[in-house]
């Protein structure tokens, strides 16, 4: 048991950041608690504080001129350099190349390093950048000084906190959140994956309800569409000896498809409007309407009879009057842009458009090519067909089907708020399910949309401790090691890469694998690759299987590692007879282990991407 007061969740989202608590101290049954959110203080306007229940994840750096002394002044901080939360989004609208945006989604990309400031990404040089892991850093150091302040003889370094992830970041994305919490000052943070948090907040806020609204053999839909991607996850409902267990059984892949995206579609949108009446906007313009259109698109797609919202785009010229372009966005514009765009009515056996890339991009965040998230769910049922086939109570229902039938589904993301939205994707499933002569899926009712993920990680942090309903089922993919073969130099060839599976699908958080007495050669002293590779659909894969070839659907390869072992006394360069061990740590992440044959040395590899 803990000596922790209360169980925090931290929703350490792209678009925003929330803050919940469950009291450990207070007397209620399993599935109760005493839940608050916290009202976090931050700048609303220069000068002045104000506390609002979500934290907005925008980092601006102005001009060291720009502001007044005071300006930023917090309770805890005098003068950061920085404005945080909801007074750097809506003066980041207005000079959008000084303020950074995405944070979560640039931790989560393989393609750049991540400790290195990169940020705004496309700034110009006078702006002093940051990166990724330290914006994610000073997100969790402001929520750990607002609690603190709120709660000074409850500091949260005595706190049980976990910090909630999508579900599809890799060993790397986990590695560098569980870093910035570190840095940030926390003791020890758990991961959870937001998937797995909305439905925790769901059973929580049941009341013990949760029952008759799931029952043996449901398999749960969760689909969780945030600010920067898309999560999709199934959960099959097992009665293990009349008690029934929640088991998470996929995740799909880790999209970069989102409210962002909606938001700079309905930027060109309007962009385009405006070039049809003589008006052509900069980049810069294009960036600020995107950030105008991020909160009409929330006011349109909602059930008021609001018809359309006014937009004002800032001007760098000086041939406007007033220095501004006025315009509107529509009811109507935004519900085709969005639904037909990211919701359209496609079959199940439709898949993600691919187009050819050309041989030079520009260096940015990966976004998915296909913005229809109905396709990638398609995909993800497609792929995930068999995937319940081994749990008891499940076998042979899925003969005959070509995708995985849901019966029950659970949004999240605050997206959903829309009833077009969720109406549409039940409306796309369920024509699915009745083509193959399935009954269709329900709705889960009851879901809190904005703070839903916040809620779920700090009730399962209840559940961590001894109280409540625990979702089962470990890590979401199997991992996989490259192992290079030894072959003769042939000119213009490498050698084959062979992958061994280290950690099966469905390891357990906090337990360890021993692979076969098999050696392998481990190079010291000098600098060296490590290959990971993921898989999604390699469901039986156990420790210490050995794959010679496999199709690109089946693995996908994760970031490379290049790292510098210590020789230990060793000539540079050798190359030591070593055995395997895995483990997935507490929070989620993975690490490989090697020792040698013969002597005491222990060399650790973790898969945090760091630089050489």
């Amino acid at each position: 048991m803990s000596e922790a007061d209360f169980a925090i969740g931290i929703d350490l989202g792209t678009t925003h950041c929330a803050l919940s608590y469950v009291d450990l101290n207070a007397e209620t049954d399993g599935e109760g608690g005493i839940q608050g959110v916290l009202q976090v203080p931050q700048l609303t306007a220069p000068g002045t504080v104000g506390e609002l229940p979500l934290l907005p994840s925008f980092i601006y750096l102005p001009h060291e001129t720009e502001l007044a002394a005071g300006d930023l002044t917090l309770p805890w901080v005098e003068q950061p350099g920085y404005a945080l939360g909801d007074f750097a989004r809506s003066r980041g609208a207005l000079t959008p190349i000084r303020m950074v945006s995405s944070a979560k989604s640039w931790l989560s990309h393989s393609g750049v390093d991540r400790r290195a400031g990169i940020l705004p990404h496309d700034a110009p040089e006078e702006v002093n950048r940051i990166s990724p892991l330290q914006a994610s850093t000073r997100y969790l150091e402001h929520l750990k000084e607002s609690w603190n302040n709120q709660f000074p003889d409850k500091p949260m370094d005595r706190q049980d906190v976990t910090i909630t992830i999508p579900a599809s970041f890799d060993p790397a994305a986990r590695e560098l959140t569980a870093e910035a919490a570190e840095l940030a000052g926390f003791q020890r943070a758990n991961l959870l994956e937001e998937p797995q948090a909305a439905l925790y907040s769901w059973i929580q806020g049941s009341q013990g309800e949760w029952r008759k609204q799931a029952n043996p053999g449901d398999i749960i839909l969760v689909v969780d569409v945030g600010g920067g991607t898309t999560d999709l996850s199934l959960i099959a409902i097992i009665d293990r000896e009349g008690n029934l267990e929640p088991h998470r059984v996929a995740v799909g892949d880790h999209i970069l498809l989102g409210g962002d995206n909606m938001d700079l579609a309905l930027a060109h949108v309007v962009g385009a409007k405006l070039a049809g009446q003589g008006t052509q906007l900069d980049p810069w313009q294009l960036r600020a309407l995107t950030h105008g259109c991020r909160a009409a698109k929330e006011v349109l797609l909602g059930d008021a009879d609001q018809e359309s919202i006014p937009l004002v785009v800032p001007s760098r010229g000086s041939r406007l009057i007033g220095g501004s372009i006025r315009t509107e966005l529509t009811r109507d514009e935004v519900r085709n842009t969005i639904l037909e765009g990211f919701f359209p009515q496609v079959d199940a056996a439709a898949r993600p458009i691919s187009r050819p890339r050309a041989g030079l991009t520009q260096l940015g965040l990966p976004y998915a090519q296909d913005a229809a998230v109905t396709r990638h769910l398609a995909a993800f049922l497609g792929r995930q067909a068999q995937a319940t086939e081994e749990l008891p109570g499940f076998e042979g229902r899925a003969q005959g089907a070509s995708f995985l039938h849901p019966t029950a589904v659970l949004f999240n993301g605050g997206i959903f708020k829309s009833s077009l939205l969720s109406e549409r994707v039940m409306k796309n499933l369920n024509l699915w399910l009745e083509a193959e002569q399935a009954p269709p899926a329900r709705l889960l009712s009851g879901a809190d949309l904005d703070l839903a993920v916040a809620r779920g990680s700090a009730y399962y942090g209840k559940v961590r401790l001894g109280g409540g309903v625990r979702i089962r089922g470990g890590t979401a993919q199997s991992f996989y090691v490259g192992i290079e073969t030894s072959m003769p130099a042939v000119p213009g060839l490498e050698p084959p890469v062979m992958a061994l599976c280290v950690a099966p699908f469905g390891m357990e958080e906090g337990t360890e694998a021993d692979l076969p007495p098999q050696e392998f050669g481990l190079v010291v002293g000098e600098p060296v690759r490590f290959r990971f590779f993921e898989s999604s659909v390699r469901r039986k894969d156990e420790v210490g299987v050995m794959l010679e070839s496999w199709l690109p659907e089946e693995l996908q390869e994760l970031g490379e590692i290049e790292v510098t072992l210590p020789a230990e006394g060793r000539s540079l360069g050798e190359v030591v007879p070593v055995g395997l061990h895995a483990a997935v740590t507490e929070t989620g992440t993975l690490r490989l282990e090697a020792s040698p044959v013969t002597g005491e040395e222990r060399w650790k590899v973790e898969l945090d991407v760091r630089q050489p």
